[in-house]
């Protein structure tokens, strides 16, 4: 009932928890933003979600919405005690309970008035682009990104809030046009990581852009949960059985990562390759303590159904697209 009140009312630079918009949006602004200013302001609000003010948000909550009940329910929602893990109970008078669906729409209601339309309206050369609690704020020189630094942080402190200290910093968008050195010349956003890479153009020339790509942590994360996939010990599966089974995780990854530059993608492509070798040495006797004639094995298996793995394509590469700036 809220959503189509408010939903009019965010910012268009927003795209967190909102219909119609994707990390994907967000990755793709920012990355057009990041070509046309030298400077940015990567900025984290730290326990967002913990320590929102009650009285601010029902008084902008209540600026929109006069149905009294809406506002009772809400209230008594925000209110609730909650039940520490030995049974006590103790009054909230900041936070909003997370896991449910309201829980981002008075999240980004409150951070429409004590973020976004402030920096509109203060603030109007500044191109921004929030995602929740994450965000990024172009800027024309690096004097203007630590002042906007230090404007953004006395601002969240007026409405209870604070920048994560580790999380907050200035970075140069460096490239083939922009040579400076600075300390920061990446950074994280949405499981992308935009900094210098080698990249091709329309007429195959090889040159530096600022772009994103999928990040070290989000390929570790990828790792680590198929490490603890128990694949190898499905002696009794079959391949067909496999690629069932690993078809939608690595369906989600592929539509995520592989937006930007998915070349970068491959080495999961290569990971889940090593986890079938190591499967096929453990149902095949004649495979076992031969990893070589494994990776034969397995070449052969692709050659014959291309289509079996999702990772399984074309020339060997994954679903992924080239590698120039896209």
């Amino acid at each position: 009932m809220l959503e189509p009140i408010l939903e009019p009312v965010f910012h268009a630079d927003s795209y967190g928890y909102r219909p119609g918009r994707s990390a994907h949006d967000a990755i793709a602004v920012t990355r057009e933003r990041c070509w046309e200013s030298d400077w940015l302001l990567e900025y984290d609000i730290r326990g967002l979600f913990d320590n929102i003010d009650h009285d601010l948000l029902l008084k902008a909550l209540r600026h929109h919405c006069d149905d009294r009940w809406v506002l009772l329910l809400v209230e008594r929602w925000l209110t609730a005690p909650m039940q520490g893990v030995d049974g006590s109970q103790g009054s909230r008078t900041v936070g909003t309970p997370q896991g449910g669906p309201l829980s981002p729409v008075l999240s980004n209601l409150f951070l429409h008035y004590a973020l976004d339309h402030w920096l509109a309206t203060n603030h109007p050369s500044i191109p921004f682009c929030r995602y929740a609690d994450d965000g990024i704020l172009h800027c024309m020189s690096e004097d203007e990104a630590n002042q906007m630094r230090e404007h953004l942080d006395a601002r969240l402190r007026e409405v209870g809030l604070e920048l994560h200290p580790e999380k907050t910093r200035v970075v140069y968008c460096k490239d083939v046009n922009r040579t400076r050195e600075h300390e920061n010349i990446q950074f994280d956003f949405l499981g992308y990581t935009f900094r210098p890479r080698s990249a091709v153009d329309r007429h195959g020339e090889v040159f530096i852009g600022f772009t994103p790509a999928v990040s070290r942590a989000s390929l570790k994360s990828m790792r680590q949960t198929i490490r603890h996939w128990p694949l190898h010990l499905k002696s009794a599966s079959s391949l067909d059985d496999l690629a069932r089974l690993i078809a939608p995780r690595y369906r989600g990854w592929q539509r995520y990562y592989c937006r930007f530059r998915g070349s970068e993608f491959q080495v999961i492509a290569d990971n889940l390759d090593r986890v079938l070798v190591r499967w096929a040495m453990r149902k095949y006797k004649r495979l076992r303590g031969h990893p070589r004639r494994a990776v034969s094995w397995l070449r052969r298996q692709r050659r014959s159904q291309p289509n079996l793995f999702l990772h399984w394509n074309g020339r060997g590469d994954t679903a992924v697209g080239t590698m120039g700036a896209r």
